[in-house]
């Protein structure tokens, strides 16, 4: 999906390039929402963001003679959205009476620590598959069924064809091999 999108946007430049301006509007299209939920991790000004992400595109258009060959237009637009935001509020603050102090600028540890985050659930989820692997695949389909199905215990002598004392047991052997991987 991913390099299809790719594949289309590459397209989708050498024809707005070659002058179709159909192209530029999908080009468009294609890609404002992803600009405006990242430039959102920039600034909080949601009207600035608006018009740093119409002028990006505006200097796109004007200047798509002279722009050559772009490898990757996403990461074109998006640096060239993280200057222009810069520009906008290294501007405003030179020409604003409020004190550097006084401004509440998001700081690019919000982006940081998202990553960060996101990085930690990936490795989690590796953990929690891999542990999971470990287990006997009726001990696995219990435990998926209970924690993440969410399923009651007499669903699952249903779901599993076997009775309740059966199914306990079969769970509090898996949780007892997962006690004993983790620790």
């Amino acid at each position: 999906m991913m390099e299809q999108t790719n594949n289309s946007t590459e397209t989708l430049l050498a024809s707005f390039q070659a002058g179709n301006m159909a192209a530029f509007s999908q080009l468009y299209d294609l890609h404002v929402r992803i600009l405006f939920n990242y430039g959102l991790k920039l600034t909080l000004d949601k009207e600035l963001l608006k018009d740093c992400i119409h002028d990006i595109f505006v200097k796109l258009y004007v200047k798509k003679d002279e722009l050559g060959t772009i490898d990757n237009l996403k990461s074109y637009l998006f640096i060239s959205l993280k200057n222009k935001l810069c520009d906008e509020l290294r501007r405003r603050m030179y020409m604003s009476d409020t004190a550097v102090e006084e401004v509440n600028a998001i700081s690019s540890m919000d982006v940081e620590e998202d990553y960060v985050e996101e990085e930690q659930q990936k490795n989690d989820f590796s953990l929690v598959k891999h542990l999971l692997g470990q287990l006997s695949p009726r001990q696995r389909e219990a435990l998926t069924l209970y924690y993440i199905e969410e399923r009651k215990y007499e669903d699952i002598c249903e779901i599993m064809d076997m009775n309740y004392q059966s199914v306990r047991n079969l769970m509090h052997r898996g949780l007892t091999k997962l006690r004993a991987l983790v620790s």
